[in-house]
């Protein structure tokens, strides 16, 4: 064999190792890249999925006004829960709002002062949720501060020179004192009736009245402007406030979020401070 034919058998094999060796480097590289991707493509699916959706936007609620304190206070827990929501409210006369939600007033949620004007919303399709009692409320007296008539009784509200104020009986407070004075079988015609329980307890506030029938937590809710004069004939007239999401709520995945937190231990503790009842078992 010529000293040119052995040099081009080593050129030969040599590239053969080369090429051989290139493969199996390319190789392990396609199995590293595999593995890295199959690592990656299972942890970030299991990331995505474990994180919750951000909430934003605005949570319309309609409540009764004898929730106005403690529902501002739970928006405000909310929103600083959730950055970039906002929690607005709408406080008045159950049926009023009621009324606003069957005549397409748009809404998230609905946080009523009893179940019969729930039913106002429900009767119509427009509740997207069964509602659910989260809180009850119980009746009481509110005279001027230091009680200078000396109210001690339901009774003592039917005397003729008392100015007396009362809800309108299609609103619930109304409807329970009501309740409250059929079962003593006292007759009241009090100097005027007022749409919702905040303004009833306004008029004694502005000493336009001498009493009003109002909510414990309203009584509280004035402080010193008042003072609470508890009736037994009250324990026969308390009120459950259900709460609901609604139809078409605007955004739905914040209302519901809201309603957890009015039904969760620490939306309880807020409610119970107010002077709520707790929900019956």
């Amino acid at each position: 064999m010529t000293r040119s034919a052995r040099r081009t058998g080593r050129t030969t094999r040599s590239l053969q190792v080369a090429g051989v060796g290139a493969a199996a480097l390319l190789a392990l590289s396609a199995c590293s890249s595999s593995d890295d991707a199959s690592s990656d493509s299972s942890s970030t699916p299991k990331s995505s999925a474990s994180s919750s959706p951000k909430l934003t936007g605005t949570v319309t609620v309609f409540a009764a006004a004898s929730l106005k304190e403690s529902f501002t206070s739970l928006g405000k827990e909310f929103e600083q829960a959730h950055p970039g929501t906002k929690v607005t409210f709408n406080f008045g006369g159950s049926d009023t709002l009621a009324a606003s939600i069957t005549g397409g007033a748009p809404a998230d949620v609905f946080a009523a002062a009893s179940p019969k004007t729930m039913a106002i919303v429900t009767d119509k399709k427009d509740a997207a949720t069964t509602p659910a009692t989260f809180v009850r409320n119980q009746l009481e007296i509110a005279t001027l501060p230091g009680n200078p008539d000396k109210v001690s009784s339901l009774k003592d509200l039917t005397t003729s020179d008392l100015k007396v104020v009362l809800c309108d009986k299609t609103v619930p407070c109304g409807a329970a004192a009501q309740k409250a004075l059929d079962a003593s079988h006292l007759k009241l015609t009090p100097v005027s009736y007022e749409q919702d329980v905040k303004s009833a307890l306004t008029k004694v506030e502005l000493k336009e009245a001498d009493a009003a029938v109002v909510y414990k937590t309203d009584v509280k809710a004035a402080g010193d402007k008042v003072e609470g004069v508890e009736f037994p004939e009250s324990a026969d007239a308390i009120n459950d406030y259900p709460i609901a999401l609604l139809k078409d709520a605007p955004n739905a995945e914040a209302a519901k979020a809201f309603i957890a937190l009015v039904q969760s231990p620490e939306g309880q503790k807020v409610l119970t401070a107010a002077g709520f009842l707790k929900p019956t078992a």
